[in-house]
């Protein structure tokens, strides 16, 4: 399913989407924690659309492609996956079939992870930013990029309904060596 790029990064292919949002109990959202902008968006369907959780609403980009979702967070986060929302049976020729990931320091220096071609997606798409190493689970960056390189039908604007980020847990006792789960474990887990 999946097959190397010239470039090196890693280029898959996908279909379907899930309906409903599912992720491990050891990640964390953290889209709320950075600064999202869009490259452009209709009037009313901007870079706000894709963080409200309605699923009704979309981001609808407006310009030549490609079509950029910056996320960019104030100090270097570890990043494990991203999810989006499309949905092909509403948006037809507005669905993204073609998209990248970028990460970096900022807009100077993004070097692209993976590039993801979408068949006729409807719902919830996980895009997991693991490299090809198997210990390479996570990206640790200051920014992250999805570009939009091109639509379903030849179509020339984007929709995309939401976008979630997903990082690793932090462990809540720092300097602790094992990552505990339960409350009386963390409870009893250092001496007072």
């Amino acid at each position: 399913m999946a097959a190397e790029s010239s470039e090196g990064e890693e280029e898959t292919k996908l279909s379907g989407g899930n309906q409903l949002l599912t992720v491990d109990d050891d990640l964390t959202e953290m889209g709320k924690k950075a600064a999202w902008s869009v490259s452009s968006c209709k009037p009313g369907n901007g870079v706000s659309s894709l963080r409200d959780d309605n699923l009704e609403t979309y981001w609808q980009s407006d310009g030549a492609q490609p079509h950029l979702v910056n996320i960019q967070f104030q100090k270097k986060v570890r990043l494990q996956l991203i999810v989006l929302y499309v949905d092909f049976k509403l948006d037809e020729s507005y669905t993204p079939s073609k998209v990248s990931i970028r990460a970096g320091d900022g807009f100077h220096n993004l070097k692209e992870i993976k590039t993801v071609e979408l068949v006729k997606p409807t719902g919830w798409v996980y895009l997991s930013l693991s490299g090809v190493d198997p210990r390479d689970t996570f990206v640790n960056t200051f920014m992250l990029q999805i570009a939009v390189l091109s639509n379903h039908l030849n179509g020339r604007d984007t929709h995309v309904r939401q976008i979630k980020v997903y990082g690793p847990r932090p462990n809540p006792i720092p300097h602790q060596p094992f990552q505990f789960t339960s409350r009386e474990f963390i409870t009893y887990s250092s001496i007072r």
